[in-house]
């Protein structure tokens, strides 16, 4: 199969209130546009793990960092792997795969409770995790975050607070630094308008559309 039979790989990451899903669906509408076939999906995924992935960050059920790093993991195989709905067969098919959060999150969410080095290495180093094409990655202040999030939610998760964001954020970019010379991540200031933040995010993928 040739280069550029296949699907592209996107990734959108973001602390909480960044726009994630927003620009996800604008971008989804852009590629559509383009003439291609694009699938939206997200982590944590539907699957049985992911269900227990959504109870513990809701805060229903305590587990802790490294509980859920391996959560995680076993869910995100299974986001790549599914042959029903997994991103290796949609790629494989010329479906462009457009995913709201990927293991860069694991790195900077329970990389900041866990141990960094051991998040990283089994999500790297599994051969069934496919690397993507690029990671945008839309960063905002965790006070512009928590402000959006007061408009827009009635309940909190876990990390949804301006003390674990800031951690976070930090977080990202030292897993940034870490990756800089093995995976293509694009930092978009998203502080500012949506259309300002999609014509951004459109012109990453016509580049990468091209490679």
């Amino acid at each position: 199969m040739k280069k550029n039979d296949r699907g592209r790989f996107i990734v959108i990451e973001g602390l909480d209130g960044s726009g994630k899903g927003t620009q996800a669906a604008l971008l989804a509408e852009a590629i559509r546009a383009d003439g291609r076939t694009v699938y939206q999906t997200a982590e944590p995924t539907c699957s049985v793990t992911g269900g227990m992935l959504r109870d513990a960050l809701g805060g229903f059920v305590k587990r802790d960092a490294y509980e859920l790093s391996a959560l995680f993991l076993l869910d995100r195989i299974f986001h790549n792997v599914n042959e029903k709905n997994g991103i290796r067969k949609y790629i494989e098919n010329g479906v462009d795969v457009l995913c709201d959060r990927y293991y860069y999150s694991s790195f900077a969410y329970q990389g900041s409770d866990a141990d960094l080095k051991w998040v990283m290495d089994m999500n790297l180093n599994c051969r069934e995790i496919l690397k993507p094409d690029v990671c945008i990655f839309l960063d905002i202040s965790p006070d512009t975050g928590d402000e959006r999030l007061r408009e827009s939610r009635l309940e909190r998760e876990i990390y949804e607070n301006t003390e674990a964001q800031r951690r976070i954020r930090k977080r990202f970019y030292d897993v940034f630094e870490l990756l800089k010379d093995s995976e293509n991540i694009k930092i978009v200031d998203a502080s500012r308008t949506v259309p300002e933040v999609s014509a951004d995010i459109i012109k990453i993928y016509k580049e990468i559309k091209e490679k």
